[in-house]
């Protein structure tokens, strides 16, 4: 069987007011595996995980799903790979129905996708206790949950209809640290019963890290690093990576700052489109853009300075309290 899950090649999209949100990005998720897709707001996280649901229509590129073109797909059958392919979203207090139960929401899921009706009583109560609920929450309106409770009851809801890829968008974020971990251990038990794959998007790459097998990078549209977590976690070789590191509390990292705002993406900079930013931009920045290359075991970095003989040196920037 083909290891690879989803596969993503060259995925462009502009939208009409001249906003280029993603260039060139190619990624895979291999079955049962975790990949981070992390970056700051505004470098195409969502917008691209809209096209990998195809909640948007990709201007060029390929996208396929379980060894099916998920760009041609219409109708029934693209029903049937949405069923496969399910998102627990950033806010359930928005995206679960205030006016249905928590039971009911589940259900929905369930009837949206064809499950005979004799099924989803017994259905819902596993999908609530498996991921840590009781029939009381299940019987409950989304306003008389906690966050933590709500995210449970989004991720009960995305599993119901046994997918083999469920993409969370900074499922976590709005959540307290310490229920972030409890959310980001269930997704992993989850994960190691059932078998599914996550595409997991957030701007943290400490919670990343955390859940993630592999990590892909985004700035300004593009892929810039990518590679095993542990790998990029310990040498990352993209300045943007470093300075995302530096961010992340409790990894004993000098802070670095970068300077400026980010580009207009409908008007981005020549070159490498980190240049205008970057601590450690040099002649050849402004005028060429860099591609992946390799950098270590399956390790590619974006970055004219990088190459697996020489990584990136960033300047040390004194530590923010």
């Amino acid at each position: 069987m083909n290891d690879v899950l989803l596969d993503a090649v060259g995925l462009n999209k502009t939208f009409g007011n001249g906003v280029k949100a993603v260039h060139n990005v190619s990624m895979t998720v291999r079955r049962g595996e975790t990949v981070g897709l992390v970056g700051e707001s505004g470098c195409g996280k969502s917008t691209t995980a809209k096209m990998l649901l195809r909640l948007l229509t990709p201007d060029s590129g390929q996208l396929r799903f379980d060894g099916q073109d998920l760009m041609s797909a219409r109708g029934s059958k693209l029903r049937r790979l949405r069923k496969e392919l399910q998102v627990v979203p950033q806010n359930p207090q928005t995206s679960l129905n205030p006016r249905l139960t928590v039971r009911q929401s589940v259900e929905f899921n369930l009837r949206a996708h064809s499950f005979p009706r004799s099924e989803w009583s017994q259905r819902v109560s596993n999908l609530l206790d498996r991921v840590g609920l009781t029939a009381r929450h299940g019987d409950s309106y989304p306003h008389e949950m906690s966050g933590g409770q709500l995210q449970r009851a989004a991720i009960a809801r995305a599993l119901a209809t046994e997918p083999k890829l469920v993409i969370c968008d900074e499922a976590v974020s709005a959540l307290d640290k310490s229920v972030q971990a409890q959310v980001l251990n269930l997704l992993a038990e989850l994960q190691r019963e059932l078998g599914v794959a996550y595409l997991f998007i957030s701007h943290d790459l400490s919670v990343v890290e955390h859940i993630s097998d592999r990590v892909v990078v985004m700035y300004l549209g593009r892929v810039v690093e990518e590679g095993p977590a542990r790998s990029v976690w310990a040498a990352p070789s993209h300045p943007y990576t470093s300075t995302l590191l530096s961010a992340s509390p409790g990894t004993g990292r000098s802070r670095i700052v970068l300077e400026g705002d980010p580009p207009n993406p409908a008007n981005p900079p020549t070159g490498c489109v980190f240049h205008t930013r970057c601590p450690v931009a040099f002649d050849r920045c402004p005028v060429e853009a860099p591609s992946l290359r390799t950098v270590g075991r399956q390790h590619n970095s974006a970055c004219l300075l990088t190459s697996p003989e020489r990584p990136v040196a960033m300047p040390v920037v004194t530590a923010m309290s």
